[in-house]
């Protein structure tokens, strides 16, 4: 039986990242597909060649079972004392027998009938039903053992991550936020299998998904920050194997706010102070995140840079019922354009002060 140097069919090295090995494929695919060379025996033979080692590298789990086992496949004691480590003397005489230990046909999930002698052998034609075969399904019946182990696995989808910007208005008061994207589904053509009658469906390129645009709400809780994510149920990957789809997680990026900073739940605004008012006192307005204003009074003789605390007039905590505090920091506003008069003050301030 010839030996499938999977990596080198598609020609990426061991190590290479899931990202690497699926766009090998789809460029590998799109050039050897049948539709594009028709009538090229050698390109349909190469295409099936590419696609089952898709199969294999595309998947964790039997990408993880064909390189642990690699080193047996190729001398071939894999054959002969199975997968799993045993004493030399241990020897499989029938496929049956090599069932009860090694599960392969578990890891068919979704694969037809059109696939080497080579990947039948470790993934499929004999491990999984042999005489007990339902009725009606031939002995390489691939689809029919990728109904069964659907039946058993209903494992659910994988979650995706969406990045989302909010403003600082969002952050205090909450909100919903209603906005479109591609999520991904269930190829309608290959539910989802990757193959159509043993070739590689065309409609998702082998994927089993393809992007659909959905509406999405989502509720944004008050007291948000960077990094925080938001979880919304159902709209991540569809499950292969008939279970429920993971979840969208939005990860939070706030927008910086022109007025307003912020630290942790606390916000700082700086607030111009006419001088007369930072000498002598009195009141000035200290703008909100509401679009409010709050009243607020300055002693006099009140220093350049000095900064007030409002209580409360903060953000509110993610979790619990806190609010953090509104700090006002005083720019005291020099005045220009003197008239004479008001230089003439200054002049006889400057006598007084210095002597």
């Amino acid at each position: 039986m010839e030996y499938k140097d999977y990596y080198k069919i598609l020609g990426v090295a061991k190590d290479a990242p899931d990202k690497e090995i699926k766009q090998a494929y789809r460029r590998l695919a799109r050039r050897f597909h049948p539709d594009v060379n028709p009538g090229d025996q050698k390109s349909e033979e190469r295409f099936k060649e590419i696609g089952e080692a898709y199969a294999v590298l595309g998947d964790p789990d039997k990408r993880k079972k064909y390189d642990q086992f690699g080193p047996s496949l190729r001398d071939g004691s894999f054959w002969r004392h199975g997968p799993s480590p045993r004493p030399s003397s241990r020897v499989y005489t029938t496929t049956r027998d090599f069932a009860k230990d090694f599960d392969a046909e578990s890891t068919l999930r979704g694969m037809g009938s059109g696939f080497s002698e080579f990947f039948e052998a470790l993934f499929g034609q004999g491990f999984g039903r042999g005489a007990e075969q339902p009725a009606g399904t031939s002995s390489n019946g691939g689809a029919a053992r990728a109904a069964g182990a659907a039946a058993h696995d209903t494992s659910k989808g994988s979650d995706i991550e969406h990045p989302m910007e909010v403003t600082l208005e969002e952050v205090a008061s909450g909100g919903n936020r209603v906005f479109t994207m591609q999520v991904p589904e269930l190829c309608p053509t290959c539910k989802g299998t990757a193959l159509v009658n043993g070739r590689l469906c065309m409609t998702c390129q082998g994927s089993g998904t393809v992007s659909k645009q959905r509406r999405i709400e989502v509720k944004i809780p008050p007291g948000v920050r960077d990094g925080s994510r938001i979880r919304i149920r159902g709209e991540g990957n569809p499950s292969h194997s008939g279970g429920q789809k993971g979840d969208l997680f939005l990860v939070v990026t706030v927008q910086p706010h022109p007025t307003f900073d912020r630290k942790g739940n606390d916000l700082y605004v700086e607030v111009p102070v006419p001088l007369t008012k930072a000498m002598l006192g009195g009141e000035i307005n200290v703008p909100t995140l509401k679009g409010t204003q709050l009243s607020m009074k300055v002693p006099t003789e009140t220093q350049n840079a000095r900064t007030f605390r409002l209580a409360g007039q903060g953000l509110p905590a993610l979790r619990g019922d806190t609010t953090g505090d509104l700090y006002a920091k005083v720019r005291v506003i020099l005045p220009t354009n003197l008239s004479a008069r008001e230089r003439d003050l200054f002049q006889e301030l400057k006598r007084q002060r210095e002597g």
